[in-house]
């Protein structure tokens, strides 16, 4: 009777621990600042032709789960992006989000007038195939702009 009941604590424990990941990997607003943080750091230490390599590699300091890096040139061109290849070389500036917000044209202007901060808009969510609030942090680097967004929830 101790061995089962030692086995189904060991059952429940791991269970719990595979559980908790889950809910710790929710990416907030602090990941987003680091991510795109962490990928200015590497550009200013190597160059943009590396960052876009490793971004579109989906290397794991810019690809973490939910949270991933994206490089936008200053025309908005999209020069990296590890979800969804087929958007690199795109030019999206003027397709606005589901409630017809230009946040691609906001995101360029926020670059050009302060070089860092948060956009708003709506996007559809790879995870739960709907369209969902979304904030993404941007800083401009060099002739760039370093993306890493979250779903609000």
């Amino acid at each position: 009777m101790k061995t089962l009941h030692t086995t189904l604590v060991s059952v429940a424990l791991a269970a719990c621990a595979f559980a908790a990941p889950a809910f710790a990997s929710e990416p907030v607003e602090k990941d987003a600042i680091a991510m795109v943080e962490k990928g200015a750091a590497f550009m200013k230490s190597s160059n943009k032709d590396e960052m876009i390599k490793r971004i579109n590699a989906k290397d794991a300091d810019f690809v973490q789960g939910p949270l991933y890096l994206t490089m936008r040139d200053a025309k908005g061109v999209i020069l990296a992006n590890p979800v969804n290849p087929a958007m690199i070389g795109k030019d999206l500036v003027d397709v606005p989000d589901a409630d017809g917000k230009p946040f691609r044209r906001e995101i360029l202007q926020l670059a050009k007038t302060k070089g860092k901060g948060w956009v708003d808009y709506k996007f559809k969510n790879p995870a739960s195939g709907k369209v969902e609030a979304k904030t993404t942090y941007i800083q401009l680097v060099g002739d760039v702009t370093l993306e890493a967004g979250i779903y609000k929830k």
